[in-house]
């Protein structure tokens, strides 16, 4: 068995005491002073000096002793805005608030990969650069910590994720190579009528009606005017109009979705289209519309000489007939692409999946479960990878 997997399974209970604890406590984007508070004092008994180079983005430095390349390892923090329903014993004690996505895993197996490099630290060829980033989830966090410069003093030459799945077995690893998960644009659409009473719908204009054509005519953009070959989304997830009432036709509503996909012209043209679509519908029923765009992530875009490397390390964890390669592009999206977009990255899909099949369900659902038996892989893969890479270009 791997060395590195055999010390990550002795650190076992740590993993899990950790992982428990970020599940219980989640906090949301960059407002996570107890989530940091913790990653902190753990890095610095450890024996790190641990830099805040941005609100809520920690990183530490395993290594530098020898000179030598620098590889970033990155394990992501925030939780997501929704209700748990999972019923396990640590279920989150922050209403409204969960792991859904699995970060908690992140966190809790980096933290491992930390302990397990700062004691391999004279085997390190070069410099680890360890980061715990905030707010993936509304797609800020890397592009935050990359203005901050945590590319550079060492200047990062690679970049490696390990994010947990809930449907794959234990243990496995999938990746992709080139783009394979999708941009992501987020918007909200308001919409403006003219309040009235719902006895005298004439005297008034509706958003109501304005939002349902404004829908109607975004899909018909993705039916009609983009390539059938292309792969790409538009999807509404909220339209909000009203506070309730049954009669009252209301002044203004918002309508809130993303677009993902892997053309930057494509992506760049339905952009505009939405803004002339949401403007043009408005005023035809006598109403106005505008778009704010509220995020923007790249594709990730993984590549594929350094995949090659990292695999055939990873490999040597895991087994070779665990490592999965990815036969379809995904549309989800991750903003480790900002880091892909910076310098050579892969980021690998771990397999945590419990052992009923029929519990299995996607991340960002209130039932999802997570094995902590993928703890183990996920530290020691972040280790082999990081090592065994700096010493083959040492």
């Amino acid at each position: 068995m791997n060395k590195y997997l055999v010390r990550a399974n002795e650190l076992m209970d740590e993993m899990v005491a950790d992982r428990r604890h970020f599940h219980r406590f989640p906090e949301l984007t960059n407002e996570l002073p107890e989530t940091t508070k913790y990653v902190r004092a753990k890095l610095e008994e450890m024996g790190y000096e641990v830099d805040e180079i941005c609100k809520c983005g920690l990183v530490a430095i395993a290594g530098g002793k020898k000179p030598g390349k620098c590889i970033l390892i990155r394990g992501d923090m925030d939780a997501l805005p929704m209700p748990e329903e999972t019923g396990l014993p640590f279920a989150s004690e922050n209403p409204g608030v969960m792991h859904a996505c699995g970060h908690d895993f992140h966190m809790s197996m980096l933290l491992a990969a930390a302990k397990i490099l700062k004691e391999h630290e004279d085997e390190i060829e070069g410099t680890v650069k360890i980061c715990f980033q905030p707010n993936e989830e509304t797609f800020g966090g890397a592009k935050d910590m990359i203005d901050h410069g945590v590319l550079k003093n060492p200047d990062v030459d690679a970049a490696l994720a390990i994010h947990i799945g809930p449907m794959g077995d234990i243990g496995t690893l999938v990746f992709g190579k080139g783009p394979n998960m999708g941009s992501a644009d987020g918007f909200d659409i308001t919409v403006k009528g003219k309040g009235c009473h719902g006895a005298a719908p004439h005297s008034g204009i509706s958003p109501i009606n304005i939002g349902v054509h404004i829908y109607l005519a975004l899909q018909e953009l993705l039916a009609r005017e983009v390539n059938a070959a292309e792969q790409c989304t538009l999807t509404l997830g909220t339209m909000v109009f009203g506070d309730g009432a049954t009669n009252v036709i209301p002044e203004v509503g918002h309508m809130r979705g993303t677009m993902r996909g892997f053309n930057k012209d494509l992506t760049k043209f339905m952009k505009r289209r939405v803004e002339e679509i949401c403007e043009t519908t408005a005023k035809l029923f006598g109403g106005e519309a505008s778009v704010e765009w509220l995020f923007s992530s790249p594709a990730m875009d993984c590549d594929p000489e350094f995949t090659d490397e990292v695999v055939k390390y990873a490999a040597d964890v895991v087994g070779p007939e665990r490592m999965i390669p990815k036969t379809v592009r995904s549309t989800g999206s991750e903003d480790f692409a900002y880091f892909g977009d910076e310098v050579p990255s892969q980021i690998f899909w771990l397999g945590g999946g419990v052992d009923d099949p029929a519990k299995r369900i996607s991340n960002h659902n209130p039932k999802v479960l997570f094995s902590e038996e993928a703890l183990p892989y996920g530290a020691a893969v972040y280790v082999q990878c990081a090592i065994e890479w700096l010493k083959a270009h040492k």
